[in-house]
């Protein structure tokens, strides 16, 4: 079974709440998990202390056993200073798609067409 510490959402709409949730990677977003160990309220102010709340020893605990946080939950452990979070480089998802590709190598034959007929 395996173990996901993610957040669940909660609150109206339009008006985000989450739970910070150990949960089975299997079940949905918002559905059934194993425990709640913390919560994050996005529209507070970044530096305000009750944004993230965090069990830390139910969290040192849940990674020792194997839990693997989600993106958002490893950026608040590595703000945390709990866990380092890897920094993303992906150089293949800036380059323009096959289509864009395609449109560029065609305005470019178009405008050297259009330059050499002057």
């Amino acid at each position: 079974m395996p173990v996901v510490i993610r957040l669940a959402r909660a609150g109206a709409k339009k008006r985000p709440y989450y739970h910070v949730v150990v949960a089975d990677s299997r079940s949905p977003r918002d559905g059934r998990f194993i425990e709640k160990i913390g919560t994050f309220n996005p529209l507070t102010e970044k530096d305000a202390p009750h944004r993230l709340k965090l069990d830390m020893d139910k969290v040192k605990s849940w990674l020792a056993k194997g839990a693997q946080p989600s993106d958002r939950v490893m950026r608040f452990l590595d703000a945390a200073g709990v866990k380092k979070r890897e920094a993303r480089n992906n150089p293949e998802k800036s380059k323009p798609k096959k289509k864009a590709q395609e449109r560029a190598a065609a305005a470019s034959g178009a405008g050297t067409a259009g330059a050499a007929a002057s």
